[in-house]
C-alpha cells in the first residue's frame, strides 16, 4: 500500500475533516473460497476483505476504493472514476496530447501506458501518467481533465522483458514486489518471458521444486510485479499536477481475433458511449483462469463500477455534454489474426502508428471512410513502414457489415438485461447501427454466417 498510494502528510492534508476518509479491513482469514468476501458499501464509504490474498483484493486502495468506491462519488459529483491508462505524447514539434484508454486486464494497458516509439518515428516521446485508474473531471476550460490517483504500478509480469516493454522490465529491477512468480536458486524472480532463459531449477510460484520440461508454468499467469512510479523512465513531468491532463482522445480496446477492425472513430459522444457500453474481450488468465472465452466488459469496468451499469452508461451521456469540447472516442483491437492464428499487427511500439491516425482525427485531420461502425481509416492514412503487407493492412481495417449482426443479437441480450435502467440512447446507437446493416447485406450474407461465434 505504501508502493500505491500517497501516504503520510501529503494525505493527511488533503482530508477535509477526520470522518472524511474511507475504512478499509482486510483480512486474509482461512482463505477459504467458500467464505471470501470482498464487500464494499458506498452508504459508509467502507471495504471489507476477507479471504484472499490476490494483491487485487488485498490492496484495497486500488481498485477496491479508487474504482468501485469513487465511480459512485464521481456518479454523485458529476465526474468519472475509469479503468483507464494515461498517456501523453509529444510529437516532433514539442506539442503534448494525452489519452485516456480502457482495456479489460491484461490486455495491454501497461505497455501502452509506456510505449516506447519505433526508430523510424524520430523525435516521438511517450509519458507515462498512469497505467491503470483515471479519475476525469470537468475542468473550466470546457475540456476533461484526468488524474492517476496512484502511486505505483501493479502490473501482470508473465511476458514482460526488454522485447516487449523495456521500460516497464527497468523499472522492476529494484525497489519492487513480486508475487506469484518463481524464484531461481540465487534467489531473484524469473517468469515465463523473461530475458533470461529458464532456470535450470527453480520453486514454482507455489513453493515447488521445478524444472524446464515438466510441463507446468513457473510463474502464475497472473502473478504480478508492485513498483514505485517514481522509478518510471518516461514518468510524466504532469504527473503529480493536481489540476490533471487535459484528455484529446479516448480509446476502448479489446482482445479480439475478428470482426473488430484495428481501429475505429465514434460519430459523437453518444456514439462513442454505445461503443464502449458493448465491448467485448475474449478473456485472459487476469481476468478469470479462463482463456479465450468472449466476455462482455463494459467501458472495461464490468468488475469495478459501483453502480448499476444502465444507470453508469447514462452518466457518461451527462458527462460528455456537461463539457463543450469532449474528447474524440475510438475502438482498438491490436490482437486481429490471420488464418493460421497468428497476430497481423505487431503492436507494441508501433502502436504509435495508430495513435498518430487518432491525434491527426482530433486534430480534424487523418484520412477515414464512412462504415457501418464508424470512421475507419483508409489505407494509406496509417503509416505502416513495410511492417505489414497492403493486404494485411486490408484484412486489419475490413469491416464486413454481415459479421456485425451476430454482434447485434448478443447485444439485444445484453441490453435487456437492465431493463429501463438501459439509456434510450443505447438502443438508438444499436438501432442506427442495425439499419446501416440491413441496407448493405444481402439474405445470402446472412446464410454465410450461420453457425458462427456470436
Amino acid at each position: 500500500m505504501r508502493i500505491m498510494t500517497r501516504v503520510g502528510q501529503v494525505a493527511i492534508d488533503q482530508l477535509r475533516d477526520p470522518e472524511d476518509f474511507t475504512r478499509c479491513l482486510h483480512s486474509i482469514g482461512d482463505l477459504s473460497p467458500e467464505r471470501r468476501f470482498i464487500v464494499h458499501f458506498p452508504e459508509e464509504n467502507a471495504v471489507w476483505s476477507i479471504g484472499s490474498g490476490y494483491g487485487g483484493n488485498a490492496l484495497l486502495g486500488k481498485k477496491c476504493m479508487a474504482l468501485r468506491l469513487a465511480s459512485v462519488l464521481a456518479r454523485d459529483e458529476g465526474w468519472l472514476a475509469e479503468h483507464m491508462l494515461l498517456l501523453g505524447l509529444q510529437d516532433p514539434q514539442g506539442r503534448t496530447r494525452y489519452i485516456a484508454a480502457a482495456f479489460p486486464s491484461a490486455c495491454g494497458k501497461t505497455n501502452l501506458a509506456m510505449l516506447q516509439p519505433p526508430a523510424s518515428m524520430k523525435g516521438w516521446k511517450s509519458q507515462t501518467v498512469g497505467d491503470d485508474i483515471a479519475w476525469i473531471r470537468p475542468g473550466t476550460d470546457g475540456r476533461l481533465h484526468a488524474v492517476n490517483p496512484e502511486a505505483g504500478f501493479f502490473g501482470v509480469v508473465p511476458g514482460t522483458s526488454h522485447k516487449t516493454n523495456a521500460t516497464a522490465f527497468e523499472m522492476i529491477q529494484r525497489d519492487t514486489i513480486f508475487t506469484n512468480v518463481a524464484l531461481r536458486p540465487d534467489g531473484t524472480p524469473w517468469w515465463e518471458g523473461h530475458d533470461d532463459p529458464a532456470p535450470a531449477e527453480a520453486l514454482d510460484w507455489q513453493g515447488r521444486p521445478w524444472k524446464p520440461g515438466i510441463g507446468e508454468l513457473a510463474a502464475h499467469p497472473n502473478s504480478r510485479f508492485t513498483t514505485p512510479a517514481k522509478n518510471c523512465a518516461t514518468l510524466s513531468p504532469e504527473f503529480e499536477n493536481p489540476e490533471g491532463v487535459p484528455i484529446d482522445a479516448i480509446l476502448f480496446g479489446a482482445r479480439r481475433q475478428r470482426r473488430v477492425p484495428l481501429v475505429f472513430e465514434a460519430r459523437s459522444w453518444q456514439h462513442g458511449t454505445y461503443m464502449g457500453a458493448t465491448l467485448s474481450s475474449e478473456t485472459t488468465a487476469a481476468a478469470t483462469g479462463k482463456v479465450g472465452v468472449l466476455r462482455r466488459d463494459p467501458m472495461a469496468m464490468w468488475p469495478f463500477c459501483g453502480y448499476n451499469m444502465g444507470d453508469y452508461f447514462n452518466h457518461w451521456l451527462k458527462v460528455g455534454a456537461s463539457v463543450s469540447h469532449a474528447p474524440r472516442i475510438f475502438r482498438v483491437n491490436w490482437f486481429r489474426t490471420n488464418e493460421q492464428g497468428k497476430f497481423i499487427w505487431p503492436g507494441f511500439g508501433d502502436n504509435l502508428r495508430v495513435l498518430k491516425w487518432i491525434l491527426d482525427r482530433c486534430d480534424g485531420k487523418g484520412a477515414a471512410r464512412d462504415t457501418v461502425i464508424g470512421n475507419v481509416p483508409t489505407l494509406e492514412s496509417i503509416d505502416v513502414d513495410a511492417l505489414v503487407s497492403r493486404a494485411q493492412m486490408e484484412d486489419l481495417l475490413t469491416v464486413d457489415p454481415a459479421e456485425w449482426v451476430e454482434a447485434l443479437a448478443g447485444q439485444d441480450e445484453f441490453f435487456n438485461s437492465f431493463g429501463d435502467r438501459l439509456p434510450k440512447e443505447m438502443r438508438e446507437e444499436q438501432q442506427r447501427l442495425a439499419k446501416s446493416i440491413d441496407s448493405l447485406i444481402t439474405p445470402d450474407d446472412l446464410r454465410a454466417r450461420v453457425g458462427t461465434e456470436t
